[in-house]
């Protein structure tokens, strides 16, 4: 019996024992993975993440400031500079220490008298800057590209929480001097329009950063622990463009712009025999290093983006196509009694109130810039040759020149082009164009018959000096023979020698020249307006082998001498071929006086029409006969064809008779039989 009490009891004991050690080791096992966790996560954290724990660490204590790279300057063909980076210092803030350095009576001024204080040195308005200091944030910019004077003046008033980053700000050294072309660069530093945004890539360089350590109880820069990655300097530009030719130009922009009050005046040169751009410019202008100030229309290259319909200087197109198809000979003659009817349009010269042409030759014609002798070339040419050639000499598509913002022009899709498109397309209206365009393919007359891109950039160099990019001229395509081009050549020397280009004569030296005058469009009425005109005047010098090639275009001229291309764009352009080529070396002759005489020294005073009182009150189907007296056979020819006339025009210059008379009540489709005459003193 005790045996057996003792067996139990044993069992039982031990059963408990066993029980009690297999908790335990539970316990220990529990111990041990916590041991085994806490020693794997340290080592983890001191071993595995050490860099990366420590760059952490670094960054927590550390200002990573971006470094801005220097960028690349701009120069002319001379070595002149034309833009270039300055530096300049961004000025910040921290509102919240300032605030709690304010709160806690450690800093004894009011963000008021702060804010007076900087505004004064900034010449920033007091009132935004305490906006931006009543701010809750641990940073914001207060001014940006502040002088490094102005600068020392803020940080020497030693404001908690106000301090300085590196900047760069764009200067141009010579003002507004070709300031469309090469355009602006913003406030982080990338060019945005012309050349600096073209080649901003080039220019602009390679950022850096700099990182730099904090004692973030007092908040100041150890600059014994700055580390980081350098900037790289960006690349520099030389221009094709010569700064004694743009200045030529601008002096001519500021004579035009001063004298005929038009809305806008562009000029540019370029040298024929390579599309190298010598020179552009445009007014309105503006400040290039203020450019805030002025308004994106000002800062409009108009040389690339100005679309408008080119008049009479697109005749130099029209006829060297014909002459290289054959079409046409330089001697060939064209009826002219001053009009042209084709389809519903009646066209007309710029003169035909003046004098009949009669049968002039081609030649002849170009001299006179008869618009109804080039219609009839533009139609023997016909119109799938015709837009064959428009398309050749590089018209409705952008030329490719190296600057921002150029547009493409527009011509009338060729398979709406009907004749009356065909004739006025033939003498520069109907299409659009743009300046860089019609040079372009005016050069390519000039040179042989060869259309090259044009370009303004000549090379691109490292900061060091080493030539990384060389720019050579680019042949595009030979559009016309080199005897078609000497021979239009040739005409052209006869427009400036004897025509209407005579004001562009330089004593000495063959000029090539054309004018024109384009009827814009009324943007109302979507008719040619009879006040509104584009006048322009196009030239090339020496003739047998050209240096410079020019393009001078007024928008809207509210002239005393009136609205004529080869009047208000022949002296400015002789004046810039003139002095280009004296600069050149080459000789010209001292100044004479021209002997062409163009117009008479008595203007006869022109009859206007008066209001009309019919005879009753038409009826249906029935007009009044209005008064003609004194119109021009287009104006005539679009106020017979408004009232549902038929005309019948006989001799030239301004209306003289008429009849049935004005006032007559007649029915709808009837003729009006209009006599016309030339004024007389």
């Amino acid at each position: 019996m005790n045996k057996r009490r003792v067996e139990s009891f044993l069992k039982k004991r031990d059963k408990r024992i066993i029980n009690y050690f297999a908790r335990d080791r539970w316990v220990h096992i529990g111990l041990f993975l916590l041991v085994f966790l806490v020693v794997g996560r340290l080592i983890v954290l001191q071993v595995v993440q050490a860099s990366d724990l420590q760059a952490k660490g670094i960054q927590r204590r550390t200002t990573d400031q971006s470094l801005q790279p220097e960028r690349g300057t701009i120069y002319d063909s001379q070595g002149n500079v034309l833009a270039q980076s300055i530096p300049v210092k961004e000025i910040y803030a921290d509102p919240k220490t300032l605030s709690n350095l304010m709160s806690q009576k450690k800093f004894k001024d009011t963000k008021e008298n702060v804010a007076k204080e900087l505004g004064g040195i900034l010449e920033i308005d007091s009132k935004d800057i305490l906006d931006k200091l009543n701010k809750n944030l641990s940073w914001i910019s207060l001014a940006h590209q502040v002088d490094l004077q102005k600068a020392d003046q803020i940080m020497a008033l030693k404001i908690p929480g106000v301090g300085i980053n590196e900047e760069e700000k764009r200067v141009y050294p010579m003002g507004s001097l070709a300031a469309a072309a090469l355009g602006i660069v913003n406030l982080e530093g990338h060019g945005v329009e012309g050349i600096e945004s073209y080649y901003d890539k080039v220019l602009f360089g390679k950022p850096g950063f700099q990182s730099q350590e904090q004692d973030t109880r007092a908040r100041s820069i150890l600059e014994a622990n700055d580390q980081g990655a350098p900037s790289r300097p960006g690349n520099s530009l030389t221009l094709t463009l010569d700064s004694t030719i743009q200045y030529l130009i601008e002096q001519q922009l500021d004579n035009l712009q001063h004298t005929t009050q038009a809305n806008s005046v562009t000029i540019l040169a370029m040298d024929p025999m390579t599309g190298r751009l010598l020179g552009m410019g445009s007014r309105p202008t503006f400040d290039p290093t203020n450019y805030s100030k002025a308004s994106p229309e000002d800062r409009r290259n108009l040389a690339i983006s100005m679309s408008y319909e080119p008049g009479s200087t697109f005749k130099i197109i029209t006829g060297s196509s014909a002459l290289e198809e054959g079409v046409i000979s330089p001697d060939e003659t064209f009826p002219d009694p001053g009009y042209l009817r084709v389809g519903p349009r009646l066209i007309t010269n710029w003169d035909s109130d003046q004098k009949p042409h009669g049968n002039p030759t081609f030649t002849q014609g170009m001299q006179l810039s008869s618009n109804v002798v080039l219609a009839q070339v533009g139609m023997k040419l016909t119109k799938n040759t015709f837009y064959t050639y428009l398309k050749a000499f590089g018209f409705g598509s952008k030329t490719g020149i190296d600057i921002s913002g150029e547009e493409s022009g527009l011509l009338v899709p060729q398979d709406k082009a009907r004749d009356l498109e065909l004739a006025t397309m033939s003498f520069g209206q109907a299409n659009l164009v743009t300046p860089i365009q019609l040079l372009t393919g005016i050069s390519a007359v000039a040179n042989g018959g060869t259309l090259y891109r044009p370009y303004i950039v000549d090379k691109i160099t490292t900061p060091n000096g080493q030539v990384v990019q060389q720019q050579k001229p680019i042949p595009i395509r030979q559009v016309i023979s080199k005897a078609t081009a000497s021979q239009m050549s040739g005409i052209l020397e006869q427009v400036v020698s004897g025509g209407t280009g005579h004001l562009a004569q330089i004593p000495g030296i063959n000029v090539a020249g054309k004018t024109g005058t384009a009827q814009k469009v009324d943007p109302k009425t979507g008719e040619y307006s009879t006040t509104d005109f584009v006048a322009s005047f196009a030239a090339y010098a020496p003739a047998e082998n050209p240096k410079i090639a020019v393009l001078v275009i007024l928008d809207t001229p509210k002239s005393a001498e009136g609205h004529q291309g080869g009047t208000l764009g022949g002296p400015p352009a002789k004046a810039i071929i003139e002095g280009a080529l004296q600069y050149y070396g080459l000789p010209v002759a001292k100044d004479t006086q021209s002997t062409v005489t163009i117009s008479s020294g008595d203007s006869p005073v022109r009859p206007s029409p008066k209001s009309v009182t019919p005879d009753r009150s038409p009826v249906g189907g029935e007009v009044v006969t209005p008064d003609l007296t004194g119109m021009t056979m287009r104006q005539a020819g679009d106020i017979l064809a408004k009232s549902e006339l038929h005309f019948n025009f006989s001799g030239s210059g301004l209306v003289a008779e008429q009849n049935p008379q004005a006032g007559k009540v007649v029915t709808k489709g009837t003729t009006i039989n209009v006599k016309f005459s030339t004024l007389t003193p």
